[in-house]
């Protein structure tokens, strides 16, 4: 919702300016449903994004009507490949197949390749075995309250 504002852009630059945070340092997902829309405002947005330095995560990537033209054409730093590919890879050879696709296809354009909702062991294997950058689901961690993600305590498992 927040992207579709008009004056988005010139909000997070303005937030950055009051921060003083690097643009690098700022990597913001945009869903892929959000780029069905894949209007020349998207597009716009995107470009002004990465020029301040920011980089782009494609979220949930697989999940609605997949252009490849959006890996080529928006200015893409990372892509999230979506839990349900990620869930049914270890039982469906096709989701085993889309994976290991979508990650060399990213990575031979430069990106870096998230895999969602990863909670198997096999699972990270098989990913690993891939060559995927990054993993993130409840195998590695239930979500953590706010307060407990830099604290000393120890989170709840």
């Amino acid at each position: 919702m927040q992207f579709k504002d008009a004056d988005f852009v010139d909000l997070v630059a303005r937030c950055l300016e009051q921060s003083g945070l690097e643009g690098r340092y700022l990597k913001l997902e945009i869903t892929e449903r959000l780029l069905l829309s894949s209007s020349d405002s998207v597009r716009q947005k995107c470009e002004r994004l990465a020029a301040m330095g920011i980089r782009l995560a494609m979220d949930d990537f697989g999940t609605g009507y997949s252009s490849l033209s959006y890996l080529r054409d928006l200015p893409f730093d990372i892509v999230k490949i979506d839990q349900s590919f990620v869930r049914h890879m270890t039982r469906n050879s096709r989701d085993k197949a889309l994976v290991r696709g979508i990650i060399d296809l990213a990575h031979q354009l430069g990106m870096t390749v998230i895999a969602e909702g990863v909670e198997e062991h096999i699972q990270v294997e098989l990913l690993t075995r891939f060559g995927c950058d990054l993993m993130q689901g409840y195998y590695f961690s239930k979500p953590v309250p706010a307060e407990l993600l830099f604290s000393q305590e120890e989170a709840p498992t």
